[in-house]
């Protein structure tokens, strides 16, 4: 892994500072260039990072019934045939975020399994 230092505006350093352990996924997140309503699936995944949260809590995390029924309703449409570019847009960002999560999640499982 690549150390990074960088310096801020110590507002945002103090916003920033309780979320530091979580910044490398948040910055992933942040990079995928969300041009669709996937930016509020995003939105949901970063507020929980920014709560701090433990590694279990991470573990346990889903996203919102809201999103879940949205990723469906586009994996139907997919299906179907009937996916139009900006849904198609949205479904590839929304798998993004579901790869982020998931890598993470698998990452802080091993974390825990191994008792870090």
């Amino acid at each position: 892994m690549v150390q990074i230092t960088m310096q801020v505006p110590e507002e945002l350093a103090n916003k920033i500072q309780p979320m530091q352990h979580w910044l490398p996924t948040i910055l992933e997140l942040s990079l995928v260039g969300f041009k669709t309503l996937a930016t509020e699936t995003a939105t949901e995944v970063i507020q929980l990072f920014a709560t701090n949260p433990s590694p279990q809590q991470v573990l346990d995390y889903h996203v919102s019934e809201r999103a879940q029924d949205r990723v469906q309703r586009l994996l139907a449409l997919n299906a179907a045939g009937l996916l139009g570019e900006e849904e198609h847009q949205e479904l590839d960002e929304l798998n993004k975020i579901e790869h982020t999560i998931i890598k993470l999640k698998a990452q802080l499982a091993k974390q825990v399994q191994s008792g870090a």
